[in-house]
């Protein structure tokens, strides 16, 4: 038995969605960066993918269930899927949130913590705006939160993350300040900022309690993975349906 894990970031209406283009990063740290064009999809796109699961049966999987069959050899339900939503923009709730109710879709949002806005801002398809705690909150019935630190989501360049460069201590310090944020109830699973990361950083998070993380790697995860290595496959806008079929199984 195998499953696939799912990631996306922005959802845009296919007319608000211009390809090759950058999105500006609205965040309430001190932080300067732009979404690229292939973690976005479109709305059509993503309720085309949302219903085919429905449609054939697909079991939308909780973090506890991956733990207990990565720990206790516990067995998947048949045609399982891990959906997650990295950086918790604005479109999750806009556009996300409530095609997941509708199907009954669980899903797990990675949170930045220190970019959380204190206040929400009207829509602004022209910028990727991080959402405030309040509102994830209203969204606790379709989604659980998890770490995806509180203010090591930054780089250098596009291979070196400050997690790959910063202290054990400040690592450490920055991991459990994220997962004592009151909205992080699934603090046992982290998402690496950019998919980056060192062998030491796997090796401090399996020292810290993690049990489950989750890079941008390609492919299907099984039994035998390591469980702090796991694969996520970035669904993108270019993908046509039928990659869609082959990534989910």
């Amino acid at each position: 038995m195998s499953y696939s894990v799912l990631l996306y970031h922005e959802i845009r209406e296919r007319g608000m969605l211009h390809p090759g283009k950058t999105s500006p990063i609205v965040v309430a740290q001190d932080y300067e960066d732009q979404l690229p064009s292939p973690l976005f999809i479109t709305l059509e796109q993503f309720s085309e993918q949302m219903a085919y699961l429905a449609e054939n049966g697909y079991h939308t999987l909780t973090l506890s269930e991956l733990e207990h069959y990565h720990y206790d050899n516990a067995k998947l339900p048949e045609k399982s899927v891990l959906l997650t939503f990295d950086d918790c923009y604005q479109s999750l709730g806009l556009y996300a949130y409530p095609i997941l109710k509708r199907y009954g879709f669980h899903a797990v949002a990675f949170v930045v913590t220190g970019w959380l806005n204190a206040q929400t801002t009207d829509f602004t398809p022209e910028h990727s705006v991080c959402m405030t705690q309040d509102a994830l909150e209203k969204m606790a019935d379709v989604f659980e939160y998890a770490n995806h630190t509180h203010a090591f989501h930054t780089r250098t360049d596009a291979t070196t993350s400050r997690m790959m460069t910063a202290s054990e201590q400040e690592l450490t310090a920055d991991m459990k300040r994220c997962n004592n944020h009151s909205l992080i109830q699934a603090n046992r699973a982290f998402a690496y900022p950019f998919g980056l990361y060192t062998k030491r950083n796997v090796e401090l998070l399996r020292e810290e309690g993690f049990r489950l993380a989750f890079t941008t790697q390609t492919g299907r995860n099984e039994r035998a993975n390591d469980p702090l290595l796991l694969k996520r496959n970035v669904i993108p806008h270019m993908m046509d349906m039928e990659a869609f079929r082959h990534v989910v199984g």
